[in-house]
């Protein structure tokens, strides 16, 4: 897959294609009938339009984390679904101020050349979010490209990252998973921690989870995905997510002790899923009771996993 920062000077291959447009967080089966959609109408490399940052965070910067991926996780999730061209246009005050009838022209049009586009019915564009789907359909006659509007799937409620961000919240991994069509992953490049985990016996792969909407804070049985470096291949672990009470942190991040594994991850990038929540944050009274406690947070996570 090609990825695309700009709608200006685009190569003539990245010209042309059928693009499902829209934010896309999450990736989820909404989502999933928009591309399927634009997959489907017309003869022409599939791509997806939509924006980084995420127009929330641009018009609301100091609001409290949202997003379910970021940009690494959204695009290789988009990848696997045969998308050829992601074209992550700037979101700032240039776009933001856009009027429709512009949009359409300068940046569908003249930028991206785009023979169709996909959107769902929801969809919201332009200066002060002035034009829908039905707008856009109007301007695709006068500007020569085809629009296909498509409608909500099911109950529209069950397939919201709202819907999402709250059962993940709720510690309900497997309802946000029904809800996305597949696990929810934290992807992103292993940080140099403090060494702790190792010194207790579980040295953990560190993450960090800032700009992501938090899931429950606790302990996670997991499937981990080694995306680069001589150990790529998919592990199954155990999780934890917080601030690590035990230690005084505050910062909230990703540890993951990876099963029956030996080397150093340190800079590669792993995509890590959620597949069950076991417990909460805790504070034990020495570290003999957090090693036992790892024991048996081990011990479940292999037996879920092997379970499936």
């Amino acid at each position: 897959m090609r990825i695309h920062t700009d709608w200006k000077g685009l190569p003539a291959e990245a010209r042309g294609a059928t693009v499902a447009m829209g934010n896309f967080d999450g990736v989820h089966l909404g989502h999933r009938s928009v591309i399927d959609r634009a997959r489907s109408a017309a003869a022409a490399p599939l791509g997806v339009v939509l924006f980084e940052p995420h127009p929330r965070e641009f018009f609301a910067p100091e609001a409290p984390a949202f997003r379910l991926m970021n940009p690494e996780a959204r695009a290789n999730r988009l990848a696997r679904l045969g998308v050829e061209h992601l074209y992550q246009l700037p979101f700032g005050a240039v776009l933001a101020g856009l009027s429709p009838e512009t949009f359409a022209r300068d940046v569908l049009v003249d930028g991206l050349g785009v023979a169709h586009v996909t959107v769902g019915e929801d969809f919201r564009f332009g200066h002060k979010r002035a034009g829908d789907a039905e707008t856009l359909r109007k301007l695709g006659v006068e500007l020569g490209f085809g629009v296909t509007i498509s409608p909500l799937i099911g109950d529209c409620d069950r397939y919201s990252s709202t819907a999402i961000r709250l059962a993940l919240s709720e510690g309900r991994p497997r309802d946000a998973a029904r809800m996305l069509g597949h696990w929810h992953r934290i992807e992103g490049e292993v940080l140099h921690g403090d060494a702790r985990g190792r010194e207790l016996g579980f040295p953990t792969a560190n993450m960090a989870i800032d700009r992501l909407h938090p899931p429950k804070f606790g302990v996670y049985a997991v499937l981990v995905d080694v995306l680069s470096g001589p150990f790529k291949g998919s592990y199954r672990g155990v999780s934890s997510i917080g601030v690590r009470p035990m230690f005084g942190e505050n910062i909230p991040n990703l540890e993951t002790f990876i099963f029956d594994f030996s080397g150093s991850l340190y800079g590669e990038h792993l995509s890590v899923a959620l597949v069950e929540y076991l417990r909460p944050e805790l504070k034990f009274d020495d570290l003999d009771a957090l090693i036992a406690q790892m024991n048996l947070d081990s011990a479940e996570a292999r037996a879920i996993l092997a379970d499936g």
